[in-house]
């Protein structure tokens, strides 16, 4: 079990371990104290490597304990094992204990593809943890492709991370919608000036992708769907919300996607291959397709994310996606990010509302006048593209909304 809090011990003990251990879990430094002993029982972990004293639950039931540094040593010439490692990644999950991932080395890095050799070097860097899918990608896009890496750091303010990611001359980036924005939000985010910017995580709607055009327009630009248990299923390039509905393609190929009652399901040599200590919980169906749970429609030969299937606000019976809401709101010019949920109607059961943080500190003496002109300018956007039910029934401006630790906007707890 890899429980190091600092990033750079954390990158250098995976380089390590691989091969040698027979599994690696790759606890996020955010996991509760609470649920180490559940996943030691289950990884049936034999050894803890951490950049912490051995204190905590849990720590008595290994019989080894490794404290690790971020300083480089030369590694050992020989082999000290021949393992075919098996690499446990923890579900991102707001409540109860994560679920454990397998994947292998194989699995994760099969959405990695040789490039032609650049002439400057790639800089690689991730507002990630690379303990999550999203970073472990990046990492070892990084190891894999000889570039080199620049981590950002547990609880790091954004600014001073772009500022840091900009003074190392970070080349390629990638984060979560909600990183991006946040980024965006900081005074700092043109200190970076990167060739390749990419989003995952979330659904990248076009707002985002506008404003990172307007903000990084000598960049390219990509959206991917990937997920812990799916892997990468696929990359986006033309700067548009959605995918391709070409992507939806007959069997064969190296990913092969389809739709099943409106949802995504993914098939490939990327996927994870179990969870770990749930005999009773399928990670894929019988024929091998992972149910993403992500809701998705098409719309000209285009399909769209509208939601999880999971987070419906019921309106009278009526299914509303907040994702969907969001990216009407996102569309906005003087919007930065929104966040849609319920709220209790003795009516309906529930009605739509959003928070809403806007573009930029209206002046003291009219304020007031300005949010409600950007309020009434939202509502009839929403209103042009939704139909009535899920239009929101208020809007509150607020200054931030709150991210959870793998970089999504934090639902659950609104």
């Amino acid at each position: 079990m890899l429980t190091a809090k600092d990033q750079l011990a954390a990158a250098l003990a995976l380089i390590e371990l691989d091969g040698i251990a027979r599994r690696i879990v790759l606890c996020p430094p955010d996991l509760p104290e609470e649920h180490l002993p559940a996943v030691i029982k289950a990884a049936e972990c034999d050894a803890i490597v951490s950049d912490r004293a051995a204190t905590g639950p849990g720590c008595s039931e290994v019989t080894c304990y490794v404290t690790c540094t971020p300083t480089i040593s030369p590694a050992e010439p020989e082999l000290r094992g021949d393992h075919q490692t098996e690499w446990i990644l923890l579900t991102s999950g707001t409540t109860g204990l994560p679920k454990l991932v397998v994947h292998s080395l194989a699995s994760l890095t099969a959405p990695i593809k040789p490039g032609t050799s650049a002439q400057v070097p790639a800089v690689w860097s991730t507002f990630y943890d690379i303990r999550r899918y999203g970073g472990l990608q990046i990492f070892l896009r990084a190891v894999t492709g000889g570039g080199s890496l620049v981590l950002s750091s547990p609880g790091e303010p954004t600014g001073d991370f772009l500022l840091r990611a900009g003074a190392r001359g970070v080349t390629h980036i990638s984060g979560t919608p909600s990183h991006w924005r946040g980024a965006l939000m900081s005074p700092m985010a043109r200190r970076i000036s990167p060739r390749y910017i990419r989003l995952s995580g979330e659904i990248a709607d076009q707002g985002i992708l506008d404003h990172l055009r307007a903000v990084y327009p000598k960049a390219d630009i990509a959206h991917a769907f990937a997920s812990t248990e799916a892997g990468v299923a696929f990359e986006v390039g033309d700067e548009r919300a959605g995918f391709p509905a070409s992507l939806i393609a007959p069997r064969g190929g190296e990913v092969e996607l389809r739709v099943e009652d409106g949802t995504l399901q993914i098939r490939s040599g990327r996927t994870a291959s179990r969870y770990l200590g749930r005999p009773d919980d399928c990670l894929a169906d019988a024929n091998g397709f992972v149910d993403t749970g992500d809701m998705i429609a098409e719309r000209d030969g285009r399909y769209y994310f509208i939601g999880r299937r999971d987070g419906v606000i019921n309106v009278g019976g009526r299914k509303v996606h907040p994702e969907e809401v969001e990216a009407v709101i996102n569309r906005h010019p003087s919007v930065y990010m929104s966040l849609v949920k319920a709220r209790k109607n003795p009516m309906t059961g529930a009605i739509v509302v959003a928070d809403v943080v806007p573009i930029g500190r209206p002046g003291t003496s009219d304020a007031r006048a300005r949010n409600e002109i950007t309020r009434d300018e939202i509502l009839q956007t929403c209103r042009r593209a939704l139909a009535p039910y899920k239009v929101p029934a208020a809007i509150r401006f607020v200054t931030s909304l709150a991210v959870t630790a793998s970089g999504k906007l934090a639902r659950r707890q609104c």
